[in-house]
């Protein structure tokens, strides 16, 4: 099986063990049976969608990798990869809650929001918080909280959550 990833997902693919594969931001550019790709992304050819926005959504994505790879990793095996990783193994199938309430431009920074647990309200919060490419769009003008979405930031999913985890706990 030919298996087409997209820059975001190849880290996700390495660590499931897939060796053979084509990195491509358009997957549908190359000849491929499978694509492997971010939840929100579209192709024509045959896809596993996977998210990678917080610490569990990165263990689920390799498992499911895992799984189309016929690679059996224990659990333990992918808490491995976490090792490294305080802020994501500290929400690793978190279940926190705190007083604070945020307001939230977009669906994927719900997830992490959600995650170091935060109310998402529309009215009566603490802080705004909005992905990068939304900073034109924001209405408001007090208490904003810019997180980095896919531009400038690791390609690492790890290192993606870390960054936005420690940006999210400097407001508790």
């Amino acid at each position: 099986m030919k298996i087409v990833t997209t820059p975001m997902c190849e880290e996700i693919v390495k660590l499931a063990g897939i060796k053979d594969y084509a990195v491509n931001r358009f997957p549908d550019e190359e000849e491929g049976d499978l694509a492997i790709l971010l939840s929100e992304s579209k192709v024509k050819m045959n896809s596993l969608p996977i998210k990678i926005n917080t610490a569990t959504q990165i263990f689920e994505s390799i498992k499911k990798v895992c799984e189309i790879a016929g690679n059996d990793l224990t659990d333990d095996e992918i808490l491995s990869f976490f090792e490294d990783y305080e802020l994501c193994r500290k929400y690793l199938n978190s279940d926190f809650k705190r007083s604070v309430n945020v307001k939230v431009y977009s669906e994927f920074l719900k997830d992490i929001v959600s995650d170091v647990g935060f109310n998402i309200v529309s009215d009566n919060f603490n802080h705004v918080i909005y992905p990068d490419y939304l900073k034109d769009k924001v209405i408001e003008t007090d208490n904003l909280v810019e997180i980095p979405s896919h531009n400038d930031i690791s390609k690492n999913p790890f290192k993606k959550a870390e960054l936005r985890y420690s940006i999210l706990e400097n407001l508790i």
